[in-house]
This record gives structure tokens, sequence and C-alpha cells, in this order.
């Protein structure tokens, strides 16, 4: 069975890239060796062979196989650790969230990660480990903390879009030209990211600190700090989206109430120059009776309802200007 990536680290230096399963599994008769095995959609019989190399749980095989995304989770078995996390990516023209799914085997010396459809950045990951080879020594630890640190910045990246254009939003609303529709479906799909990023990042807090337990003995003291700092990072990421979450719970009730206000100046307007209209129309239909009546069939009588249109419709329109009904 290929890996699609490997690294080995024998005493905490990359010594080989690009090994075999077999090949790398072999290797670790001896003890100062440290592997990194990358596998893209695995089979049922590629796990089966991995099982048979490092004792997997049979439930985290499945948990592997099925079609339908897990929650993120880390479960401990007996001789080692399954995690199960997503990279996300937020496009930053229909804020649409993807998320890719990531799982992973982690034992004292081994990390194994799994997706599908090469979804997952493996050249930022190893680039992670990269800049930071000193940490290197701490084993199974070190590769696991890049993995993380990857994750959770890929989330902070996508609220810091989400937030971008959620001030976007918050300037249409008070916009003299807006096209409601759109504001209200930009708005959905903005609640519908944030809310799939929130149900993906704040299982991460768990999952973090699940590891800092010294029990689990997969951070050592020297990886602590940095296991801290991820922590601190999941942190601001539950935080964030909890006040973008508010954020557009508040936007739209002010677009509610605007467009409520808006509504009460129209029926204002149209109801004064209803009665404004009104007038020579009483008027006009008083005169128009066929009785005779003070003025019929006499020129003052078209005076006086002429003039009596002018300054009683007058008088209403200066009455509700004055009101700012018009």
């Amino acid at each position: 069975m290929p890996a699609s990536r490997s690294r080995l680290y024998r005493s905490g230096v990359l010594e080989r890239e690009n090994l075999s399963v077999a090949e790398a599994t072999r290797q670790l008769t001896d003890p100062a060796v440290t592997l990194w095995l990358d596998l893209d959609a695995p089979t049922a019989a590629d796990l089966a062979a991995l099982t048979t190399e490092l004792g997997l749980h049979p439930l985290a095989i499945a948990a592997v196989l099925d079609e339908d995304h897990q929650r993120p989770k880390l479960v401990h078995y007996d001789h080692h650790s399954f995690l199960t996390a997503y990279a996300v990516r937020l496009d930053s023209g229909d804020g649409v969230l993807t998320a890719s799914e990531l799982d992973a085997f982690v034992t004292d010396r081994v990390l194994v990660t799994l997706h599908r459809n090469n979804t997952a950045d493996i050249d930022a990951l190893t680039k992670r480990w990269d800049s930071t080879p000193e940490l290197a020594k701490s084993g199974t630890g070190f590769l696991l903390h890049g993995l993380l640190d990857l994750l959770v910045d890929g989330h902070f990246d996508a609220l810091q879009t989400l937030d971008e254009q959620v001030e976007e939003l918050e300037d249409l609303v008070f916009a003299d030209q807006t096209d409601v529709t759109d504001l209200q479906r930009r708005a959905l799909r903005l609640r519908k990211s944030l809310s799939r990023l929130r149900h993906l990042a704040l299982p991460m807090r768990e999952i973090v600190g699940s590891l800092m337990r010294r029990e689990v003995r997969t951070v050592d003291d020297a990886l602590l700090p940095y296991f801290q700092d991820v922590y601190d990072h999941v942190l601001r990421v539950t935080e964030w989206t909890e006040s973008l979450r508010d954020l557009l719970a508040t936007i739209r009730e002010t677009q509610l109430s605007i467009q409520g206000n808006r509504l009460n100046t129209i029926m204002k307007k149209v109801t004064s120059w209803a009665a404004i209209i009104a007038v020579p129309t009483a008027i006009t239909g008083f005169y128009g009776q066929n009785i005779p009546y003070p003025g019929f069939a006499q020129a003052s009588g078209v005076w006086v309802s002429t003039l009596a249109i002018l300054v009683i419709s007058g008088t209403l329109y200066v009455l509700f200007k004055r009101r700012d009904w018009l």
C-alpha cells in the first residue's frame, strides 16, 4: 500500500520522505523513529493493512470508511487516538464555506492522516513542520501540533473573511439604494456559513484541551506552551463566532426596523396626499348636485368652490409638511 506522502524522523531529524507504508513501518523497530503517513482516499483493504501494522481499533476504521461526515472529535483507544477535524475555506466572493474532513490516527510514534480527493493542503502542513524543526524531538506531538495549528489558523482566516463581509453588509443596510432581496440573500448565506463554521470550530476546544492533559502523554513539556497557544486561538475563534452571530442577528433586526420605518413614512405620505385630494373631490362632488344651492348656475359658485379647494388643500399641505408627513 503506497502512501500519498510520508516522512521519517530519527532522533528529531528529518531523514527520509515518501516511503511506502510497509517500508516505513519496518523502521519502527528503532525507538528513535517517528513516522508520518498520509493516505488519500484509502480503501478498506488499505486500512486493513494499516490495522495489521499499527493495531488500529475497528470503530476508528469504520469511522474513516463511513461516507457520512463525522463531527470533530478526539477518541482515545488502548493503543492509539483517533482524530476527526475539518479544514475550511471561505469563498470571498459569495461567502460560501467549504469544509474538508481530515482524519488522523495518533500513536506514540506514528501520525497517519487520511482524507479524500486531495482535499487537504499537505504542502502547507509540511511547511508548518519545517518552520519549527527544533520541536521535532517531541515526536508525534510535534506532528500533531502542526496539524492542529494549521486547521485552527484556517478557521481563523475564514472568520476574518466573514467579518469583512458582515461589515460590507452593515454598510448596505443603511445605503439609500439597496436591493433588499440581494441583501437578504447575502445575509442568509453568511448566516449558514457562520453556523457551519461554528459547529466545526467549537469542538476543537475540547480536542486541544484533551491533548493537553498529562494523562494523555501526547504533549510533552516542551510542546505544552505551543498547544496552549493553539488553545488560545481556538478560544478566540469561539468568541468571534458568537460575536458575529449576534451581529448578524442585529443586522437583520435593524434591516426589518428600517423597512418598517420606511413603510410608515410612505404610508404617512400616501395618507396625507389622499386627505388633500379628498378636499377637491368632496367640494366638486357637492357642487355637482342637480339641485339648487348657493351660487347655482352663477359664476360666483365656481369662484367660491375653487377658492375653498385652494385654501383647504393648501392648509392641509402646510400642516402635513410641518409634521414631516410629506
